[in-house]
């Protein structure tokens, strides 16, 4: 064995050629033998989809984060001063927080090995002169195979012989029409999706059958490169990763910022260094927000959760966040925007064209009902229904064959025809098959009283075979002024997108076998591969929302428009198409070009990697991008893309692999849906964050201010882990799974660079801490004052005062807009429960002698719990009265 593998360019090689280049025999195959030493040479005709995760990078990925790295510091400041219980409590949060994550990412795994349809694929192949199936798997380059219709293409092939054949490649090309093929040579430059001598792996056999010459298997097929396109594809870190990271970074620098002014104070007061370093911890336990990750976690996780029951399996907690912000939606036209199922869409006859739609199986004309042309459609339907090799939809088993003839026969059922009784009427006796050159296909059949001839096929080359015309009842000689105008009425549906076939007939008695003339014109059909019935309301929605939609596509340009204008997603007099051909490397994009793809919508004859790059320019003008798709020509965008979202019912297994979000029902419209729910919770999240950060700014503010004023005061770390653990994390937990805004959609989507924590919600955090910490501090010196200066009784006036205070805060997060009584969270039944349990959490802290004796907590009296919750209370009032004024104000603005 010497052949040169892999070999380029093998659609220029002849039939011979490439049978002498692998060293085989087209009509014997391989050996065995030989068979057997190539797979040990070249190796197996597998390729990876997608390397699954080990079950311990998952986990070991929910400790990939500055907050926990916040929290295992603090850990370790605890360990180094033996305050293990601080420690053990640090501790329990982080593993509680990758419990979660961990669980929920688990949940999506086994949700997608559940859609995973990994069945092995058969192939015939010739060996040793045999035909025999073997497992895909076991092929190998210079097999001999066999194709027919319903077969799944095992591996790339150069046909050497071709009857017919048709082959199903949208998954790869995103063609909606099958490919014909046929043995001859092509040349050198020609792109993938017209290489009509070749096979591909994953394509099917849609008609026909043939015979091929395995030229490339696993990695060196054209599936095998897109898929290694997928693994070079960088998947960077959402959104709201980079927003909590930059946050965690804010509230490091805020804690060293404060630690060094109240070291810096305590050395000039000359207080002891063991005093200095404790409140320095009670400062950076006081910093760290640490119910931050289980809240977001958790929040997320529900939000995932919801949505599994609306249809879409979340892979990846953060991207149900980020599909929330996404800017442009990339979407694939075939299967995604469409049907991906051919239909008739127009009937021209001579004088008259009709628009038509089938729904439900009924046959609906848009102007009412076909006036002029009703024996023409009469003859159009019996002669597609007899010059027609599909199988039509039974109740046991789908229709198989062209999807034109399928559409055909559709159309014979809704026009209350019976196809099966037209071809017992007129039986077959002849065919002339569809071929490259003529064109054409015709039938000839023994009719009730005498024989006819169906034919259709290009509508040039029918207008060839045609003398005649009918026009009603009325057969008159067709002239060159009706060819001319025939064809440009077809030109016209062809400019539309459509797949136009003509189709003609005659009677009588025929003495030769070429029947294929002095024919009598009937009329044209345009197909089309139709939106789908929801695709136009939701594309509005998205418009609505600020979010772009663009379509990119390996179909025809025009058709790729057409559907594009019929969806909604261009307007009307838009023409502009970008193609892969037209579109320049990523290398020679000038600024002029990027400005003219970020202002198109619509490409199509992409590739792959053209995809990627489309994708990039999008994402580098500072977009989230959500990409959609079913084919494997989809996966690299979709892992490139901040949310990919493949289709789960239609979508290859490749797509569902690499995507984060997988729709379970196939619908353009629960995208739209999820982000609605995507944007609410990231509302949730900000509110949350917002109580937590307030919390924690609160709690810095009171242990600097007591640390310098009322040392004996100074809340200590456990107790202020008490605090962040429990009476934050509950409110905050409550407040991310609440309701959002219903006005969600009616707003453009957040900036790229905005952050969770935007200036003015930093000033409106600062004076909620400011609040909260006043408080605190009258409440102490309230105690001091007026009751006792017993040091743990301040203490616990201290703790007890802010849980309260914080308790009370949850109800200053509703919006500035909505009411004061009744708002999203005063209706929000977590919250009431959240603070029912804190309560309880708070008062079992203080019967429980053993809890009190960890916190270092008294028993304290009636009056001092009065003035603690008075106190608390206090922030809740004062913020609700200054929102109250401010409303007025902007209400007075408004109506002025």
């Amino acid at each position: 064995m010497n052949i040169k593998y892999p070999l380029e360019n093998v659609q220029t090689l002849s039939v011979k050629e490439i049978v002498t280049s692998f060293q085989t025999d087209s009509d014997n195959g391989l050996t065995m033998s030989e068979a057997t030493n190539r797979t040990k040479v070249f190796g197996t005709n597998i390729y990876q989809i997608q390397k699954e995760k080990s079950i311990w990078h998952i986990l070991l990925q929910q400790f990939i984060s500055p907050i926990v790295y916040l929290l295992v510091f603090g850990a370790a400041v605890s360990l180094f001063f033996n305050d293990y219980l601080d420690a053990i409590a640090i501790g329990v949060v982080i593993f509680i927080n990758a419990l979660i994550g961990f669980l929920m990412e688990m949940q999506a795994r086994s949700s997608m090995h559940a859609l995973r349809k990994m069945d092995v694929i058969k192939s015939k192949v010739i060996r040793q002169g045999k035909v025999m199936d073997i497992a895909a798997d076991k092929l190998t380059p210079g097999d001999v195979i066999m194709l027919e219709a319903g077969d799944v293409i095992p591996a790339d092939g150069r046909l050497i012989e071709a009857n017919h054949l048709q082959c199903d490649e949208s998954s790869l090309t995103g063609e909606s029409l099958p490919t014909v093929k046929n043995t001859d040579e092509l040349t050198k430059d020609v792109p993938l999706g017209d290489r009509i001598n070749m096979v591909f792996k994953g394509a099917s056999v849609m008609n026909g059958n043939g015979k091929a010459v395995i030229t490339g298997i696993a990695q060196h097929t054209q599936l095998g490169s897109i898929t290694s396109l997928v693994e070079s594809s960088a998947s960077s870190a959402t959104p709201l990763d980079k927003k909590l990271n930059a946050l965690s970074k804010k509230l490091i620098w805020i804690t060293l910022g404060m630690t060094l002014i109240f070291s810096t104070t305590g050395i000039i007061q000359g207080k002891a260094w063991k005093s200095i370093l404790e409140t320095s911890i009670a400062l950076a336990v006081a910093a760290i927000p640490e119910g931050l990750p289980i809240v977001a976690t958790i929040a997320l996780a529900y939000g995932m959760l919801l949505m599994a029951k609306r249809n879409a399996i979340v892979k990846k907690l953060s991207a149900v966040e980020t599909l929330g912000s996404t800017s442009v939606i990339l979407t694939d036209k075939t299967g995604t925007l469409t049907e991906n199922k051919i239909s008739v869409e127009m009937l021209s006859f001579p004088g008259e064209q009709v628009q038509v739609k089938i729904e439900n199986s009924e046959l609906r004309f848009d102007d009412g009902q076909i006036e002029r042309s009703k024996e023409n459609f009469e003859k159009l339907i019996l002669i597609g229904t007899l010059c027609n090799d599909a199988n039509a939809e039974t109740e046991k088993k789908k229709a198989t064959g062209d999807p034109i003839e399928i559409a055909l026969l559709h159309l014979t059922a809704a026009s209350e025809a019976n196809a099966e009784t037209l071809n017992n009427e007129y039986e077959r006796l002849n065919e002339v098959p569809f071929n490259s050159v003529t064109k054409i296909m015709g039938t000839l059949h023994q009719g009730p009283d005498k024989n006819f001839v169906a034919a259709k096929g290009s509508v040039e080359d029918m207008l060839v075979k045609c003398s005649k015309v009918q026009s009603g009842t009325s057969i008159t000689d067709l002239t060159s002024t009706e060819k001319s105008n025939i064809l440009a009425e077809s030109e016209k549906m062809s400019a539309n997108g459509l797949r136009v076939l003509a189709f003609a007939y005659k009677e009588g008695t025929f003495q030769d076998e070429n029947y294929l003339s002095d024919l009598i014109y009937v009329g044209m059909i345009g197909f089309l591969d139709p939106p789908r019935l929801d695709i136009k309301e939701t594309i509005l929605s998205c418009r609505k929302a600020g979010i772009r939609v663009v379509m990119i596509t390996g179909d025809h340009p025009l058709t790729a428009l057409n559907i594009a204008k019929r969806t909604g997603l261009v307007e009307q007099d838009e023409e502009q198409v970008i193609t892969g051909k037209d579109l320049p490397a990523m290398d020679k994009l000038t600024e002029e070009w990027k400005k003219k793809i970020l202002s198109t919508s619509v490409f199509a004859r992409t590739t792959p990697k053209q995809k990627l790059e489309i994708e990039d320019v999008y994402q580098k003008a500072g977009n989230i991008v959500a990409m959609t798709g079913d084919g494997v020509n989809d996966a690299p965008a979709l892992k490139k893309a901040d949310v990919g979202i493949a289709m789960g019912l239609r979508g290859t297994a490749v797509a569902k692999e690499t995507a984060s979000i997988v729709l379970k029902d196939d619908s353009f419209t629960s995208i739209t849906a999820a982000i609605a729910h995507g944007r609410e919770i990231f509302q949730n999240i900000q509110k949350f964050v917002i109580y937590l950060v307030s919390c924690n700014m609160s709690e810095i503010l009171i242990v600097t201010a007591l640390g310098l004023f009322v040392p004996a005061a100074t809340l200590i770390p456990l107790q202020i882990l008490f605090l962040n653990i429990v009476t934050d994390v509950f409110p905050a937990l409550a407040l991310g799974l609440g309701r959002g805004d219903l006005t969600v959609m009616q707003r453009p989507p957040r900036g790229f660079k905005e952050n969770i924590i935007s200036t003015r919600d930093w000033i409106v955090i600062s004076a909620y801490a400011l609040t909260l910490t006043l408080s605190v501090i009258l409440a102490v010196l309230y105690t001091k004052h007026f009751i006792t200066e017993d040091e743990i009784v301040l203490n616990n006036m201290a703790f007890i005062t802010l849980t309260f205070a914080q308790l009370f805060h949850v109800f200053n997060m509703s919006s500035l807009h909505s009411k004061l009584i009744v708002n999203e969270i005063t209706t929000n039944k977590f919250v009431w429960f959240a603070l029912l349990l804190c309560v309880g959490l708070l008062a079992l802290v203080f019967i429980v002698p053993e809890l009190r004796l960890v916190l270092k907590l008294n028993v304290l009296s009636p009056q001092l719990w009065i003035v603690a919750i008075i106190a608390g209370v206090l922030p809740l009032i004062g913020i609700q009265i200054y929102m109250s004024i401010w409303k007025k104000i902007q209400s007075h603005k408004s109506s002025a």
